[in-house]
């Protein structure tokens, strides 16, 4: 596999408004859904403001990124808020879109919400959001809410027949595996495109004429791909209850309470090691399972931190500590190291399953061994 790792498969001020409810005969209420939608969208400052249709009045969103936007998408990175980062589906506008402007379909994760208004900049078009339960389109393809049902029901629910002339749908390519191009088209009467794997080839998508050039197919997960995902998978270790148990072990220990003797800073690199150092150095550690990967720096980790600490250790002791380093750490970055495959683009369920059968158990008795080898250590000193 190269470096690039390609592979052929969304990622990937106030309201001002023009147009009051029911002045199109249709009620904002009823085209945008529940009134809590219509409140959220009243205060979004992506919102610039409402054009009429003939499905009622829609909103107009910015094709730009604030600083807000910008702090929501930190934020989210480090999984703080991800579930509730979303945007009400419905129908939207981009520039000033008329009955033949295109219309693209996206996620209510506003994440992948953003990343397509903004590659929309310049443009005249409508987006129409689906009910992903605040999912990217690629995960909620896998989900199902990225789906057939979905658009089809999103399509009556917003009008979209009163408000465009050409039944053409540009779906991201992602989202293909659960929608039925000739289900949509049979339901709905509008005829499904999919567009490149990326928002910033829409462009050149369109203007070609709506074809993908071979490029356009490729998913790429660079380094600065894989990166970008390492946060949510650190802030994950950080707020589990276990790695919370750790730290304060830990603390208590600095300040002499020694019922427990634990290595933080070996055991906090081993962190690091699974969840940053594997992912961006994935393509070039040997194997293919990622917790053999993880657990393979892990070993490397663990021997920088043995030579650091002096080997040959002079005692009983140290021997005992030679172990724990040698079981636990690798344990802890395989197992790290293993959670990255929900992220990558080229595992499978199948294979991730088939990974997880052969190396839980493995993780399980490695730790269990260092736990073993720390609890002679403790045994010994005292």
């Amino acid at each position: 596999m190269s470096p690039k790792f390609m592979s052929r498969l969304d990622q990937i001020g106030e309201t001002s408004c023009e147009c009051g409810p029911g002045c199109c005969g249709m009620t904002e209420e009823k085209n945008l859904g529940r009134e809590n939608d219509l409140a959220t969208l009243r205060k979004a400052r992506w919102i610039t403001g409402w054009i009429t249709s003939g499905a009622g009045s829609i909103p107009v969103v910015s094709t730009t990124m604030t600083s807000r936007d910008r702090l929501g998408h930190w934020r989210v990175r480090w999984g703080i808020g991800r579930m509730r980062y979303l945007v009400p589906p419905g129908l939207y506008a981009v520039g000033a879109p008329d009955a033949w402007s295109p219309v693209f379909v996206s996620a209510n994760f506003k994440l992948s919400f953003d990343v397509l208004r903004t590659s929309l900049d310049g443009m005249n078009g409508w987006i129409i959001v689906l009910d992903t339960k605040g999912i990217n389109v690629w995960c909620a393809a896998g989900k199902g809410t990225f789906g057939t049902d979905e658009l089809v029901r999103r399509i009556e629910e917003t009008g979209l027949t009163r408000v465009v002339s050409p039944r053409t749908l540009v779906l991201p390519q992602l989202g293909a595996p659960n929608v039925a191009a000739h289900e949509v088209a049979k339901r709905s009467k509008f005829r499904v495109v999919y567009g490149p794997v990326r928002a910033g080839d829409i462009k050149a998508f369109m203007d070609a004429g709506m074809k993908a050039t071979p490029e356009m197919r490729l998913v790429r997960f660079g380094l600065k791909d894989r990166l970008v995902l390492t946060p949510v998978e650190l802030s994950g270790v950080i707020r589990n209850k276990f790695f919370l148990g750790f730290v304060l072990a830990w603390a208590l220990g600095l300040l002499g309470v020694q019922f427990l003797r634990l290595d933080g800073p070996a055991i906090f690199g081993a962190i690091i090691v699974g969840t940053i150092l594997t992912p961006a150095l994935l393509p070039w550690i040997p194997g293919r399972a990622f917790a053999g990967k993880g657990g393979l720096l892990g070993l490397l980790w663990a021997a920088l931190v043995i030579v650091y600490r002096g080997f040959p250790p002079s005692s009983v002791a140290g021997w005992a500590a030679v172990l724990s380093y040698v079981f636990i750490l690798p344990a802890i970055s395989a197992f790290l190291a293993m959670s990255f495959t929900g992220s990558s683009t080229y595992t499978s369920l199948s294979g991730v399953v088939k990974e997880m059968k052969t190396a839980v158990p493995l993780i399980a008795a490695s730790t269990v061994l260092g736990i073993a080898a720390t609890a002679a250590l403790l045994f010994l000193k005292g």
